[in-house]
């Protein structure tokens, strides 16, 4: 079998489903963001039309288990978020000082806990929703970016974007205020028409996937996408268009900043951002079909570059979402702008 022509999708269900039953050791280090890596098997299976190889009722159950509620309603004012935890480790007690748990609550936890469970179908009626949103105000800055936890951190582009997928899956807006997180995405943008993570940081293609993807869950670049071509009085599309298009290399794969080498993830990140844009058949998708099959590894799973040799789940996610917008056959679609197939 040519790992260069064929997609080996059986291959690709044995790796995910040796990752979901258990991590090898070299993840360890990364027991913080168990959730999130939860999120890329279970979601990939999804994408790969295997989620009944999978207990849906234990996930689930599991998923909500990180949920971090408040005691009360007056707790909802103390300042703190109540999201999900993205591990065990987040929620520890601490006996001596009487507190039973410890509420590290994450934006990207949050968002990757609540992914999961739509993929995973269940009922979003029987979450506490409201919790979640109105507690998620709180990490708002008054120049509408957002902060991924109440404890404090940097603010970028991608917790700008966790918090409107948050509002839109759980199709309520009262955590945040999109007019300054609009704002706050326009100013992002750069004098070549890509984004940076925060107002003047050079382009990025991740930065930008998110600033896009946000201003069209919020419903601020509906009209840019009928007008694609000319100038937004929201962000300038046919910078946008030109910027993204550059980033496909000679190789086929697509870069996430210029003068870097191609990148499994990045035929997702900016992929999908041509797909929102209504350009996506302005690519060579051919060549970038050849490129991530490329990037296929033996044991199954997709690599960074296309001389690695083993796989792992952040780039086989990501490779696998880049096929399902090639709509390589067997593959589910995805809701591009939440990043995952429902």
């Amino acid at each position: 079998m040519d790992p260069i022509t064929v997609f080996d999708k059986e291959r690709h269900v044995f790796f995910l489903q040796v990752m979901l039953d258990s991590l090898p050791a070299e993840y360890e280090t990364q027991e913080i963001n168990t959730l999130t890596l939860a999120y890329f098997a279970v979601s990939a299976l999804k994408i790969l039309d295997a989620l009944d190889l999978v207990d849906k009722v234990q996930i689930v159950n599991w998923v909500l288990s990180f949920q971090a509620h408040p005691k009360d309603e007056s707790e909802l004012k103390n300042g703190q978020f109540y999201g999900f935890h993205g591990s065990k480790s987040s929620q520890y007690s601490d006996a001596d000082s009487k507190v039973s748990g410890h509420n590290g609550s994450h934006l990207a936890s949050t968002y990757c806990a609540l992914g999961l469970l739509k993929i995973l179908g269940y009922d979003f009626s029987r979450i506490d929703s409201e919790s979640i949103l109105i507690s998620m105000r709180n990490l708002q800055q008054s120049d509408g970016s957002f902060m991924p936890t109440h404890i404090g951190a940097e603010t970028d582009l991608r917790f700008v974007y966790c918090a409107a997928a948050i509002c839109s899956m759980c199709d309520n807006w009262i955590g945040m205020d999109k007019g300054k997180a609009k704002d706050y995405i326009v100013q992002c943008q750069s004098y070549d028409g890509g984004f940076g993570l925060v107002p003047g940081s050079e382009s990025h293609g991740g930065a930008t996937y998110c600033a896009v993807a946000a201003l069209q869950l919020m419903g601020f670049i509906e009209d840019d996408i009928l007008n694609k071509f000319r100038p937004s009085s929201v962000i300038n599309v046919p910078m946008l268009v030109e910027w993204s298009m550059q980033r496909q290399a000679a190789d086929g794969g697509f870069n996430g900043r210029a003068n870097k080498p191609s990148d499994t993830c990045y035929a997702f990140w900016v992929g999908g951002v041509l797909k929102m844009l209504g350009a996506y058949q302005l690519l060579d998708r051919v060549a970038l079909r050849r490129f991530l099959l490329s990037c296929q590894s033996q044991y199954g799973g997709f690599t960074k570059f296309p001389e690695n040799m083993l796989p792992e789940l952040y780039h086989s996610y990501y490779g696998f979402s880049a096929l399902s917008l090639l709509e390589e056959p067997g593959l589910n679609p995805l809701c591009v702008e939440l990043g995952f197939p429902l």
